[in-house]
């Protein structure tokens, strides 16, 4: 596996209102899956833009690439996938799950446990016809080089991946951080004290230095096209 081998899957967008954003004004936003062989087999992580109640849908008015069709454009179908980490299970990353009744679908316990407490996000995207989940609790390797890693702030429950390539590592990032900008932040921040700053400092998020453990070439995002590297 080399890191050219991970291929970004374009799987819509939508619009975040200006409530959202923290800028005053709406902000339309991409949503990205990722897919690559690895010794678990080809890996999924994410499934696209799933169908939510009227209310969700109006308030991020969201527009939908087809998994089927978005995998189609890297020669791939859903046939072609062994199993699909969700880095968390909001209507916007698990759309495409009920394609895969009977494959193992990753997730935190934690994560499942909120998503079925109601109001959460689309029970239908969670719990149906043949949805055969895999739990962690924690940090796992779930295959030699392929590890899952809890990245909470975004939700309690997120998750990311770390693919370690014959070339270096890619972190699979979901949406621990929304955009490469906020990923650098974080870096910067649990750097600052070895670049000779002084407190008060930020503080980085509590994961973020077991992910820089894998010494990543490139990080990627859910919600950005842009890609992180060091």
């Amino acid at each position: 596996m080399r890191l050219d081998d991970v291929r970004r899957v374009d799987l819509g967008t939508f619009v975040r209102p200006a409530e959202e954003t923290g800028t005053g004004s709406a902000r339309v936003e991409t949503v990205l899956g990722y897919v690559a062989r690895t010794p678990a087999g080809m890996l999924l992580l994410d499934t696209g833009l799933g169908e939510a109640d009227e209310e969700t849908e109006a308030w991020y008015r969201p527009r939908r690439i087809r998994l089927g069709e978005a995998l189609g454009t890297l020669g791939l179908g859903v046939e072609d996938i062994d199993l699909v980490v969700n880095c968390h299970l909001h209507f916007d990353h698990i759309g495409g799950n009920p394609s895969f009744a009977g494959r193992p679908i990753l997730c935190q316990r934690q994560e499942l446990h909120t998503a079925r407490g109601g109001g959460y996000t689309s029970a239908a995207l969670v719990d149906f016809s043949g949805a055969r989940y895999e739990l962690l609790d924690g940090e796992a390797e779930i295959a030699p080089g392929v590890h899952v890693i809890p990245t909470p702030g975004h939700v309690d429950g997120h998750q990311s991946v770390v693919l370690q390539c014959e070339d270096g590592s890619v972190v699979l990032a979901g949406q621990a951080r929304d955009t490469a900008s906020e990923w650098s932040a974080d870096v910067l921040a649990a750097r600052a004290p070895a670049l000779g700053h002084e407190p008060p400092l930020p503080t980085p998020s509590p994961w973020i230095e077991r992910l820089l453990e894998f010494d990543p070439r490139q990080v990627v995002f859910a919600h950005d096209h842009a890609v992180w590297v060091p």
